[in-house]
């Protein structure tokens, strides 16, 4: 780290206007972002002023009076200023894991103007975090990358794709798991309940496990069990959440927070409640929500029902050929397309298929088949094709978006808009167009609020001595233009990106910079050899 030319104490920004309070050295910034409306992440009323950045730090955030000369002086006029957003839940890994470098830039996400990404969520993340985000940092990323540790990965590690409990002995092997990827630096333990073979273990499993990432100061995130009526409900589930939150003795952040399908629209109410009595017992309890009414997973998991991928997916096509087997799975999948709202409500989004873009009543007419049938034909092709399912209404997901522990994220991935424009898709329709939120609000959500719950070191506002992740957005021109049948257009209106004090993009262009970094979280002292 370069030593600062400029020191400033890390006091509010807020504080600092209201006293006049700041005290510079006479040496020069290498960039300053001049005259911009500043959003600083905190719950505090914007400003014009300046930002200055030497190195990969910020040494100034004021009025343009006090600021520092500098090498390069960008015009903000008019313009927004706030820190790099923060997405806490992505799937980004055909970018930052592509052998393309112009791949690993992670363009979707910078184009939005967000610097930091979460990875390893829906119990996916390996344990082998060092050896992960070692690789990532020396082949090089756009953005920076916070880990978890995953509750999947280490269950299939352990015990494959079985639908069974784990041995004393092999709950041991599993606990050791997420004991070493905390101590390398995840900063919790994702888990993917809803998804099988994870959907095989019970409760006490999860929180058993949990309690290695709790003792080193993790948090445990979580696609719930259930977010519809699937199997144990969306109450239950939200009560299982908090459950092993309690057990294990940590705090809970749910996953895109929802009511999914039919049978339940309208009773995020009931679940907000249950989340505020928990919080109102001091427990910590938080959640994330992407601004779209469809959700996005794979085919199987929305309509195959969880008995019938015990063993993997060879074993669900196996079942498929078996005729009683298959009379029964054909009728859960009936009930769990009608709970997803029918045929019409599933869009198919995996790339480079002939039903690309079209919905799965569109392939049933097409092939003059039942769209039951048709899910399976397709699935036999390829057992993990993705979709889009239009499946939650507008007054849930205001509701949502209302809570001031609720914060942005894409759950970003291939063929689903949402990878390309969650943010400023929530800009345009929820802030502009439809006054759901105001735009300190959103700001608030998709940065320092971010930062608190998770605890990232010196991210998320624009404060002296915290790293340079900085955006510069036209708030005329900030929009989304990716949508449901052109998912891959870079969004518009971002003006300037610094990662670590390095422009990403520059006069709304990318550049070829990569200069992202694995956040690592410290585990808790005395708990890591």
């Amino acid at each position: 780290m370069k030593c600062l030319p400029v020191l400033l104490a890390a006091v509010s920004i807020a504080g600092l206007i209201a006293h006049g309070g700041y005290a510079f050295a006479a040496e020069t910034a290498d960039l300053v972002i001049s005259g911009g409306t500043i959003y600083s992440g905190a719950d505090e009323a914007p400003f014009v002023g300046d930002v200055a950045v030497t190195g990969d730090r910020i040494v100034y955030v004021g009025p343009r009076a006090g600021a520092p000369a500098a090498k390069t002086t960008i015009d903000a006029q008019g313009m927004i200023v706030a820190p790099g957003l923060i997405d806490v839940h992505t799937h980004p890994e055909s970018y930052i894991r592509s052998g393309d470098a112009a791949k690993r830039l992670n363009a979707p996400w910078l184009m939005q103007g967000v610097s930091t990404v979460f990875i390893g969520v829906d119990g996916r993340g390996t344990p082998n975090v060092a050896a992960d985000q070692a690789e990532l940092e020396a082949q090089k990323v756009g953005t920076n990358i916070v880990s978890y540790v995953g509750f999947g990965a280490v269950r299939e590690a352990v015990l494959g794709k079985d639908a069974r409990a784990p041995s004393p002995a092999e709950l041991d092997r599993m606990k050791a798991l997420v004991a070493k990827a905390m101590c390398e630096g995840a900063i919790g333990l994702s888990a993917g309940l809803f998804y099988a073979p994870q959907s095989f273990a019970k409760t006490e499993e999860v929180v058993a496990v949990a309690k290695e990432a709790a003792r080193r100061g993790g948090i445990y995130d979580t696609h719930q069990r259930d977010e519809s009526s699937y199997s144990i409900g969306l109450m239950n589930s939200v009560r299982e959440v908090l459950q092993i939150g309690l057990e294990a003795e940590m705090p809970v952040h749910f996953a895109h927070l929802k009511a999914l399908g039919v049978d339940l629209q309208g009773q995020v109410p009931e679940v907000i409640r249950l989340i505020e009595a928990a919080r109102a017992s001091g427990q910590k309890v938080t959640a994330d929500q992407y601004p779209w009414l469809a959700s996005s997973t794979s085919l199987d998991a929305a309509l195959v029902p969880r008995w019938a991928v015990d063993g993997g997916y060879e074993a669900m096509i196996r079942r498929f050929d078996d005729a009683a087997a298959m009379a029964k799975i054909r009728g859960e999948m009936i009930e769990n397309l009608r709970r997803r709202g029918g045929a019409d409500s599933i869009l198919l989004v995996s790339v480079d298929r002939p039903w690309t873009g079209k919905r799965l009543s569109e392939m049933a007419d097409t092939w003059r088949i039942e769209p039951i049938d048709a899910a399976v034909r397709i699935l036999r092709a390829n057992p993990r094709d993705m979709i889009a399912s239009f499946n939650m209404i507008d007054s849930d997901v205001d509701l949502v978006m209302k809570q001031p522990w609720v914060v942005t994220s894409s759950d970003g991935n291939d063929g689903h808009p949402r990878q390309y424009a969650t943010f400023p898709q929530k800009y345009a329709v929820y802030v502009r167009e439809r006054g759901v939120i105001d735009l300190r609000t959103f700001i608030r959500q998709s940065t320092g609020l971010s930062a608190d719950i998770f605890k990232l070191d010196r991210r998320g506002y624009l404060r002296p001595d915290y790293f340079a992740d900085v955006v510069v957005f036209d708030p005329a021109r900030y929009a989304p233009k990716a949508d449901y049948v052109r998912p891959s257009e870079l969004s518009a209106g971002v003006q300037t990106l610094l990662v670590n004090g390095t422009p990403a993009i520059q006069e709304g262009k990318l550049t070829p910079a990569a200069s992202g970094r694995a956040l690592k979280r410290t585990p808790a002292p005395g708990t890591c050899p």
